[in-house]
């Protein structure tokens, strides 16, 4: 059901200084700040040959990055993100497994401007995972 790996999301405290370090220490490319307001982030994809990096960074009050960031001063892996065809078909599957969709389990659109669902963590050996259909 899932494809490829699309991006694993780290929560950083400090943006700018994170798209740096990529940029000059890593040489990687780096995008321009994207603020996402249904989901309460600032985000930056760094594209790498086979998947990105997305850094995220808490847009306004109430951000869930907030709170990730609050347990984790230094930043730290937040989610991975795998790419599905049928983003409704894969929820009903993994509902039907017992999995959790966080929210209302219905897609909202992320930052690629395509449809995502999270997967509760405890589903998943503790790491939260977003799916993006493709």
């Amino acid at each position: 059901m899932i494809g490829r790996l699309n991006h694993v999301a780290i929560a950083v405290p400090d943006l700018e200084a994170a798209a740096e370090q990529y940029r000059g220490a890593l040489g990687a490319t780096v995008g321009a700040p994207q603020d996402e307001p249904d989901h309460g982030v600032t985000v930056i994809f760094i594209e790498l040959p086979n998947t990105k990096i997305e850094l995220l960074y808490p847009l306004g009050e109430g951000s869930p990055i907030q709170g990730f960031l609050d347990k984790n001063p230094s930043g730290g892996i937040h989610h991975i993100c795998y790419e599905v065809d049928d983003i409704l078909a894969a929820r009903d599957h993994l509902r039907s497994t017992g999995a959790r969709v966080l929210g209302s389990g219905e897609p909202k659109i992320g930052a690629h401007g395509k449809p995502v669902l999270f997967l509760h963590p405890k589903d998943f050996n503790g790491c939260l995972v977003e799916l993006e259909q493709v």
